[in-house]
């Protein structure tokens, strides 16, 4: 098993560092792990509970339960698996504490729950789309999905990608326009099927 420099940890895909962290159980991959992906799940915490301080307790027993399932898990897509599993440990939260509540006999959910089956709908309909747009991220090439991730996922400025990358700096703005315009393609093409 190869083992990584700090430094080049940062410019190993998502593939390697899981399959590295899966077959050394080294707290190093981990760690990267939880650099690129803790912000993300977050906001998908963020979302469901609808409370920062739950949603910032709910990341850390994910990244806890990572620990642990990780190596037992075979991984194709690690955003879209690791999306899968904070979206059901929110739903998980919200069930045990409605039931909690019920068991209190019928004391009121909190607010920050979501009660309302219309703002049920809407979560289901935003996690449709959530789907949808990291189906069709994962459709466009390589350059264009690796430079799209770096800008609107992780957030890092066109400098910072052609530093991760390798790409110049031109390269990296015609990858992410041309993405985003593929993007946009691909997702009406999807809609008119859909519908």
């Amino acid at each position: 098993m190869l083992f990584f420099s700090k430094r080049d940890l940062k410019n190993i895909s998502d593939s390697v560092l899981v399959e590295s962290y899966r077959q050394t159980k080294n707290n190093v991959y981990m760690s990267e792990i939880f650099k690129r992906y803790h912000h993300l799940v977050y906001g998908i915490c963020l979302k469901y509970l609808n409370n920062r301080d739950y949603a910032q307790d709910a990341v850390v027993q994910i990244f806890e339960k990572l620990i642990t399932d990780l190596p037992n898990h075979e991984i194709s897509n690690f955003s879209s698996w690791l999306h899968s599993v904070s979206r059901n440990h929110c739903l998980m939260t919200i069930r045990k504490h409605k039931q909690k509540q019920k068991n209190e006999n019928g004391y009121k959910a909190d607010m920050w729950l979501v009660s309302d089956e219309e703002e049920m709908e809407d979560l289901r309909i935003k996690e449709i789309r959530l789907n949808l747009l990291n189906e069709v991220i994962e459709e466009l090439n390589p350059k264009q999905r690796e430079c799209i991730k770096l800008f609107y996922l992780e957030e890092k400025c066109y400098k910072e990608i052609e530093l991760i990358t390798g790409y110049s700096l031109k390269k990296v703005k015609s990858y992410i326009q041309n993405g985003k315009r593929n993007l946009s393609l691909k997702l009406l093409n999807k809609d008119e099927v859909a519908v």
